[in-house]
């Protein structure tokens, strides 16, 4: 049953007189098992709606104009509150390299094609059944986001460890065959994955364009809790993988129009690279993993640095000073930022890179550090201002805390700081002004709001 949160005013299911907390178990005569059923099957023009209120059972049926929304949002995007889970070891996966006494969603390892196809996870396809096939066939759940790291069978087998893991490629093509489109990833794990056999795996991936739409070269990811013998890229090797992917981009743009693989923005920092230009991802929206986030950025300081800090000096911030907090990775693209922030506004900024103890210093990116290492590590720092500002990437989660359970109040009470979230350079003007709305007061209660976007964390927003 899908228990509804909340329904939109003046929508259809308001017409038809649903409430939150009414349980929704069917729509003309389909049972509904996930917010996919009750989008599909509410395309009707004539809806007959099965609820339960308060254990009683109503039947209402309702018109629906051309393109009108059903208007509910449910309590749990799968209504029995049931993850799919992966049948897969792989090496590099985040669970199995997690640390100790993170909380407890952490060690869930989840492979939904469901979450796939309404938020843009990354699944591997092994373990999905005859029914699921059937029906990402008959509801056209496209596109899904799949994890291919290679086509080669054995080694796609070693990648996930998973020794009676399908042929991705026949995979590939079934969905193909049945005009389902998919975005891929090759997670490149050095000795693995990389080298000639990334190399057949792009080439094999490009057979089925455009149904097959892209292709996000990703490094893997290692934390010290990794016990498989594996190591990260060296900054030569990122190198390398870019001049790859920029070779096979010229190529399929001469071919197909687009450049089809992409690298992620991890390579160009480690490499010590510009990242591209916005024009250069093809109107893709790839952010999550990890492929555009850096040009966003620097494209929004751009307009911020143009438009809003002209009319800006000290005198109208709420705060006079601020210390900016991120990974080791983005450092030295933020303090840029910020050094041209203060000269230009005369408010300064100071960066505070934080080594990631929890996970281990090779786990580099902001939106994984953990709570307590930035109170450990600004405890006694010498902090600019009364304002320190994080990553609001770190809290991308309902209960708004970060990987071991600590809240940017628990930041601000142990700094004695006022804390603000932040995605950008607009978010750390908005701080200083005292405008935004994610300020954490070292007195004062979190406020209501959550500092989560939506489809972040999309596994743990329903367990």
């Amino acid at each position: 049953m899908g228990l509804i949160q909340s329904v939109d005013p003046g929508s259809l299911a308001d017409q038809a007189g649903l409430r939150p907390g009414d349980d929704l178990i069917a729509i003309n005569g389909h049972t509904l098992r996930d917010v996919i059923d009750a989008q599909f099957y509410a395309a009707d023009e004539v809806l007959t709606l099965r609820f339960v209120r308060a254990g009683v059972t109503h039947d209402v049926t309702v018109r629906r104009a051309f393109g009108q929304a059903l208007g509910i949002q449910f309590a749990h995007p799968t209504f029995d509150i049931d993850i799919r889970r992966c049948n897969n070891l792989c090496p590099f996966c985040f669970v199995l390299q997690n640390a100790p006494r993170m909380r407890r969603t952490l060690y869930i390892k989840d492979d939904d094609y469901r979450y796939s196809f309404l938020f843009g996870h990354f699944v591997t396809l092994t373990n999905l059944s005859e029914e699921d096939w059937a029906r990402i066939a008959e509801q056209r759940l496209s596109p899904l986001y799949v994890s291919v790291h290679a086509t080669d069978l054995e080694t796609r087998r070693r990648c996930l460890r998973n020794p009676h893991a399908p042929d991705i490629m026949a995979q590939l093509r079934w969905l193909a065959d049945h005009g389902i489109t998919t975005h891929t990833q090759l997670v490149i794990t050095p000795g693995l994955n990389d080298g000639p056999r990334m190399e057949e795996s792009v080439r094999q991936l490009a057979t089925l364009y455009p149904h097959v739409m892209s292709v996000s070269v990703v490094p893997v990811g290692l934390t010290r809790h990794h016990k498989y013998g594996y190591r990260p890229h060296t900054p030569a090797e990122a190198l390398a993988t870019l001049e790859r992917v920029e070779a096979w981009q010229a190529e399929y743009r001469r071919t197909f129009g687009v450049g089809f693989v992409y690298a992620t923005d991890e390579w160009y920092l480690l490499a010590g690279r510009p990242v591209p230009a916005k024009r250069a991802y093809d109107g893709l929206a790839l952010q999550a993993n990890g492929l555009g986030m850096v040009r966003d950025f620097l494209d929004e300081w751009r307009r911020v640095k143009r438009n809003e800090l002209p009319m800006i000096r000290r005198a109208h911030a709420l705060f006079q000073a601020a210390s900016l907090v991120t990974g080791t990775l983005f450092a030295p693209t933020l303090t840029s930022a910020a050094h041209a922030f203060s000269r230009l506004t005369g408010i300064p900024l100071r960066v505070f890179p934080i080594v990631n103890e929890q996970l281990g210093e090779t786990i580099t990116v902001a939106g994984l550090l953990c709570g307590q290492d930035v109170i450990c590590q600004l405890r006694n720092a010498d902090l600019c201002g009364d304002l320190v500002i994080l990553p609001r990437l770190m809290f991308d989660h309902p209960d708004g805390v970060a990987l071991d359970d600590v809240s940017p109040a628990d930041i601000a009470r142990a700094l004695k700081k006022t804390v603000a979230l932040a995605d950008c350079m607009g978010d750390v003007l908005d701080a200083l002004l005292g405008n935004s709305k994610l300020l954490y007061a070292p007195a004062a209660d979190m406020p209501a709001v959550t500092p989560m976007q939506a489809g972040g964390w999309a596994v743990e927003k329903y367990l």
